[in-house]
């Protein structure tokens, strides 16, 4: 399956927390392609230094705004709009705690004011989902026809269900207005940009092997993520908006790890004389996680291609900076 490039030279694409991890290599693909793209970001989690390198790209505008008291009059966000991209939401266990309101909100009023402005530009939407919305799954690996096992009330709750509402809002829209829309589900993404002290493991551990400092890795280590180098995820996500496919679809990869494997291959990787320490384990922690890629591969084409070593080590660089 080969999707064509529909996204290129000539089109405008709104790219919501653009200054954010993820998002920010999202706006250097789209700029690589030709788009003209304007980010809007509240830097409440998001960093000027991930997007400071277009600060004279021509085709790129940055917007400071609060996507939950609506889009802002501004002279960059006044024309139309070929694509919209929500990426905007803190996502990190330590944000859980400190950003709750923030994170509910952008996940429904801000969610809800990208799906109207979508609709008045007829725009394509593409909403930046998770795979927090299997919760704790009781199914392996997670295809999209799971409905998940989360806990509605649990601290990790006001983003996995401001995710889920956010997929049920691009649904209601798609059914109701005709919208054109996608749902993509993020897996564990790892790679530059990241932040030190987000709470994820693969930071953690970096930070804590540069430093010669004890892994902290939580509960027996067992529990397993599979590990996407943000380069594949990118290329994944903007198969789905070049597609015609509505989804949800998963995009991660296959690579699945136990936390204790992850935290020995980056001591090696780093060449640290850290040793492992096992520290109490976070409330809702999903015991395992790995996707089942089976509609990416025939829907979209979709193929990880860099491995967790490869990937690391390029991570590791970035933090070694």
């Amino acid at each position: 399956m080969a999707v064509q490039q529909r996204f290129g030279k000539g089109h405008r694409v709104l790219v919501s927390g653009g200054a954010g991890f993820v998002p920010s290599h999202v706006v250097d693909a789209l700029i690589a392609r030709g788009c003209t793209v304007v980010a809007v970001d509240n830097f409440v989690t998001g960093a000027r230094d991930n997007v400071a390198h277009l600060a004279d790209e021509p085709r790129f505008t940055l917007v400071e705004a609060d996507l939950a008291a609506g889009l802002p009059t501004d002279p960059a966000l006044a024309g139309r709009f070929d694509a919209i991209m929500h990426m905007a939401s803190p996502a990190s266990p330590t944000d859980f705690a400190k950003l709750p309101v923030e994170i509910l909100k952008v996940g429904s009023l801000g969610t809800l004011a990208l799906l109207d402005r979508a609709v008045a530009d007829s725009a394509r939407f593409l909403m930046a989902s998770t795979s927090e919305a299997y919760g704790d799954p009781a199914v392996h690996p997670q295809p999209e026809s799971y409905w998940g096992n989360v806990n509605p009330i649990g601290v990790r709750s006001v983003y996995d269900e401001a995710k889920r509402f956010s997929e049920a809002a691009t649904m209601g829209y798609h059914r109701f207005h005709g919208l054109d829309t996608a749902i993509v589900r993020i897996f564990n993404t790892y790679g530059p940009r990241m932040r030190p002290d987000d709470g994820r493991a693969i930071p953690t551990f970096i930070s804590q092997a540069l430093a010669d400092l004890p892994i902290t890795v939580q509960g027996t280590g067992t529990q397993t993520r599979s590990i996407t180098y943000v380069d594949d995820l990118v290329r994944g996500i903007l198969l789905l908006l070049d597609s015609t496919e509505t989804g949800p679809i998963n995009c991660g990869t296959e690579h699945e790890l136990s936390m204790l494997q992850l935290a020995e291959l980056i001591v090696k990787l780093a060449g640290s004389a850290s040793e492992i320490t096992l520290v109490e384990r976070a409330s809702d922690d999903p015991e395992k996680r790995r996707p089942d890629l089976t509609l990416a591969r025939t829907l979209l084409g979709y193929e990880p291609e860099v491995g967790p070593e490869e990937g690391l080590r390029r991570t590791i660089d970035f933090f070694a900076r």
